[in-house]
């Protein structure tokens, strides 16, 4: 599970209520995902990042199916989908697919972020295949 801490607290209250947060850097215009005190891109100090609400969009980049994990509470969930997504701001997040055939998943398929409960008043984000336009 998370160590959740002062300065990702945001980012776990936020997915508790449904929303994906990314930091944005103002220095080089920048959005990274996972939480960092400072741009990974130019490096810019905390005082030049910021939090942004996410589209909550994405393409699938690539996946795997794991079918045996021996690790709590992965081994509960078998199979389940790992995934690497490019989000619709930019940056790339490993995470899981739902709800979704196997069979159906196809590199640059368009998702949505949902939330499931990890532990109790833990809210991770995972994606769903995106509902039709």
């Amino acid at each position: 599970m998370p160590e959740i801490d002062d300065f990702t607290r945001p980012y776990w209250d936020a997915a508790a209520q449904g929303r994906l947060l990314l930091r944005r850097c103002g220095e080089c215009g920048k959005a990274h995902h996972y939480p960092r005190e400072f741009c990974p891109a130019c490096w810019a100090g905390e005082d030049r990042v910021t939090w942004e609400t996410a589209s909550g969009r994405a393409a699938l980049y690539t996946w795997s199916v794991i079918h045996r994990n021996d690790l709590p509470p992965f081994g509960l969930r078998t199979p389940y989908v790992a995934a690497v997504v490019d989000l619709a701001e930019g940056p790339r997040m490993m995470t899981e697919v739902v709800d979704c055939e196997e069979s159906a998943l196809r590199i640059g398929m368009p998702l949505s972020v949902t939330f499931r409960e990890a532990a109790e008043g833990i809210w991770t984000a995972v994606f769903a295949p995106a509902p039709a336009p």
